[in-house]
């Protein structure tokens, strides 16, 4: 039987959300991909694997890259502002983009017998040496290393740590409040793009993202939404404004809406988006009624501090990943007309960007 011998391994680990079929087949729950696996075959993201008719994970706990990040890299503007996370992420992915950014850990598969193994325990253990206020999956889907966020987030929460995953939203229902009950407190959704993008580029179905973007928002997470602009792609008008009205019915217009800047990556070779194009995003989304809509990947462009939507004062002002000056008062209110901003957690001043 092909890998059974990887059972011995610490990262292949039972997977959590799957059904069993006849004939030792397997369906996956994890993502609405929703696999059917035979046996001793992998399913579309290369993670998940069959082995005699029980479905495994080959990269529970195999950390690719990891690093202490600001918060406000995600993005996460209006989350622990300051705050620095300990990011990991794993091997592969479920979607097919051909701009990705990371590619040089999406689209690998991981060799199980070769993991780079980091246990939960060492994981918050290093995330609290590392000084940092939670944990972040990111680099590549955390969805992939979703068994192994349930434990590390329990362990986490026991330590006062937040937890927080930046996803392509493609989900199961079921995955996701699993991991709220686990500890979730933010997820940053990707938005591909609209309808036609998703199909095109990603070979996946708008629909679920933005329905889990409803769910995540339901469920009481904090969730901030971006759309990386990408020249003929996704950049124009109609484009923006199908996202800016999905993004309003599905987490409402306090929720956090970044248009950030694209550059070539992987097999993309269109040029930087143009800073006006991201501008032109920013004015159609306050235009349609978004509150807070930032301008990203444009170091000290105004559009990425933080304004209030009453009177237009300045009240986090940033450049990059650094956090300049944050005037709200002790309760999260304008100190000059008083309007409650929706940010979560304390303004946390900790180290300067090198």
């Amino acid at each position: 039987m092909l890998g059974a011998d990887l059972l011995s391994y610490p990262n292949v680990h039972d997977a959590a959300l799957y059904q069993t079929l006849p004939g030792k087949k397997v369906e996956c729950s994890t993502c609405e991909r929703r696999c059917v696996i035979t046996e001793d075959q992998l399913g579309f993201c290369k993670t998940r694997q069959n082995i005699d008719g029980k479905l495994y994970t080959l990269v529970y706990g195999d950390v690719s890259t990891s690093s202490a990040n600001p918060i406000e890299k995600k993005p996460f503007f209006h989350f622990w502002p300051g705050s620095y996370a300990l990011t990991i992420g794993t091997w592969s992915c479920n979607f097919t983009c051909a701009w990705c950014q990371n590619f040089t850990i999406s689209k690998f598969p991981p060799n199980p017998r070769k993991a780079t193994y980091i246990s939960p325990k060492e994981l918050i253990d290093i995330t609290l040496r590392e000084q940092c206020q939670g944990t972040s999956i990111s680099f590549n889907e955390p969805t992939l290393l979703f068994e192994y966020s349930l434990d590390a987030f329990r362990l986490a929460r026991s330590k006062s740590l937040y937890n927080t995953y930046v996803s392509n939203g493609y989900l199961t229902l079921e995955a996701l409040r699993m991991l709220k009950d686990a500890g979730l407190d933010a997820i940053k959704f990707d938005i591909k793009g609209d309808k036609e993008a998703y199909q095109k580029y990603c070979a996946a179905d708008s629909s679920i993202v933005w329905r889990n973007v409803a769910e995540a928002k339901r469920l009481g997470l904090h969730t901030e939404v971006v759309t990386l602009v990408i020249p003929r792609v996704n950049d124009d008008e109609d484009c923006i404004k199908d996202i800016v009205n999905h993004h309003l019915e599905a987490a409402g217009p306090q929720t956090p809406l970044h248009f950030t800047q694209y550059y070539p990556a992987y097999k993309f070779t269109a040029p930087r988006t143009p800073v006006k194009t991201l501008e032109n995003a920013h004015e159609i989304a306050k235009r349609e009624g978004a509150q807070y809509v930032y301008v990203g990947n444009v170091p000290g462009h105004k559009w990425e501090n933080t304004y209030c939507g009453r009177c237009g004062l300045l009240l986090v002002e940033r450049f990059g990943f650094q956090v300049l000056k944050y005037r709200l008062t002790w309760d999260k209110r304008c100190p000059q007309c008083s309007e409650e901003i929706p940010i979560v957690g304390e303004y946390i001043k900790t180290r300067f960007i090198i």
